[in-house]
């Protein structure tokens, strides 16, 4: 990457989250203005029941840098990352959570890493989440490790900064919560280079959150298995340098 400041897609996944989607699209508003030539704000409302949707649309009337991406229904969290990912146009792509759990501002040290490499992955340094969270996130990574062999701090964290160009080879079938395990299965095995970075991580203090949910978690086991036939079978591709933005 040279000097100049990079152009920057943010996704910001939403369901329920009318107290935080203000805030979040504030705070990304102050730190990509600051940072990148060129951005947007992507928030994905994934069949929200509150008012989230009404939000992301007067914060869209009141500056084009906000793109709202409306789901009739409720898909799931892959999916809503899939919706972002497909919308965004900028070199850059980031996807955080909406629930103001991280500091955005910990982004431009994912900027200056991501120059030797192709993805960028945060991991929580300390979880700020409910013992039973972090006993379940425990063994979804160990769980990954063994069934897909991918050995990284910390899978589903929310805070991953990717080269557009990832984006050509890796398809994301996932709709529910495997989303962030398909991604980097695909990346490890194409052959593109990722770096972990620690991130803070913040209790959430407004809203719920679905991951403990048994719905999402009995999903996120059928979608583990379904992959696993397809994930197997990616071998390593050579990306030329060429084709890579340094």
């Amino acid at each position: 990457m040279n000097k100049q400041r990079p152009s920057i897609s943010l996704i910001f996944p939403a369901y329920n989250e009318e107290d935080n989607i203000e805030k979040a699209v504030a705070q990304a508003r102050k730190v990509l203005s600051r940072i990148a030539s060129s951005w947007e704000i992507i928030v994905v409302n994934d069949g929200s029941k509150d008012k989230t949707g009404d939000i992301i649309n007067a914060l869209s009337g009141s500056d084009n840098h906000v793109r709202p991406v409306h789901h009739p229904t409720n898909y799931g969290y892959g999916a809503a990352i899939k919706s972002g990912i497909t919308s965004a146009k900028y070199d850059y792509v980031f996807f955080s959570d909406s629930d103001l759990q991280f500091d955005l501002n910990e982004l431009p040290a994912f900027i200056k890493l991501i120059k030797d490499c192709d993805i960028v992955i945060g991991y929580r340094s300390k979880r700020q989440d409910p013992f039973n969270r972090k006993f379940n996130a425990w063994g979804w990574n160990m769980l990954i490790r063994i069934v897909l062999g991918l050995k990284v701090h910390d899978i589903d964290c929310a805070f991953k900064l990717f080269r557009r160009e990832v984006f050509d080879l890796i398809k994301i079938d996932a709709a529910g919560a495997m989303v962030s395990a398909e991604l980097l299965v695909q990346a490890q095995r194409y052959g593109f280079s990722i770096k972990e970075q620690p991130v803070t991580h913040y209790p959430r203090l407004m809203g719920n959150p679905t991951g403990a949910n048994l719905r999402v978690i009995i999903k996120a086991f059928r979608e583990l298995f379904r992959l696993y036939a397809k994930l197997k079978n990616i071998k390593p591709v050579n990306i030329p340098e060429s084709q890579k933005t340094r």
